[in-house]
This record gives structure tokens, C-alpha cells and sequence, in this order.
């Protein structure tokens, strides 16, 4: 078994963190009972976001340059051609 490289394991955990954030933002806006609530959820949403924005194209670098070693990922297949 394939064990991914640390750089793009934090990659991936960046992700991850990403949709959980993005989760409990959503939750949030669910249960909010007053203005500072629903500030405080849209903006863990809009960080969340940005977040998740900038981990994906630094994925897509490392899949471009083939740095990216997740087995069974797209970009995996693309980069045993290079």
C-alpha cells in the first residue's frame, strides 16, 4: 500500500477541515437565534470557503507537477505519464 507524502496529507486534512467547517457553518445557521450567531456562522462559512478554495488549487499544482501521490486519485493516473 501507497502511503501519501506528508506535504500532501496536510493537503488532503486541510480539506477535510475545510468541509467539516463548512458543516458545522451550515449547522449553525440552522440553530441561530440572533444576529451575532448567524455573523459568527457566515463568517466560519466564508473562511471555510476560501479555505477549501486554496487547498484545492494547491492540490491542483501538485497533481499538475505530479507531487500528488493519493492512490485512485484522478490525478494520479495523469501523472504516470509523465
Amino acid at each position: 500500500m501507497k502511503v501519501m507524502k506528508q506535504y500532501n496529507l496536510c493537503i488532503k486534512k486541510v480539506l477535510e477541515l475545510a468541509r467539516e467547517m463548512i458543516i458545522l457553518a451550515d449547522e449553525g445557521q440552522g440553530a441561530a437565534e440572533d444576529d451575532g450567531c448567524r455573523l459568527l456562522y457566515s463568517v466560519l462559512q466564508d473562511c471555510a470557503y476560501k479555505i477549501r478554495k486554496q487547498a484545492e488549487e494547491e492540490r491542483e499544482g501538485h497533481c499538475r507537477t505530479g507531487k500528488w501521490d493519493e492512490p485512485g486519485s484522478e490525478c494520479e493516473a495523469t501523472n504516470s505519464y509523465q
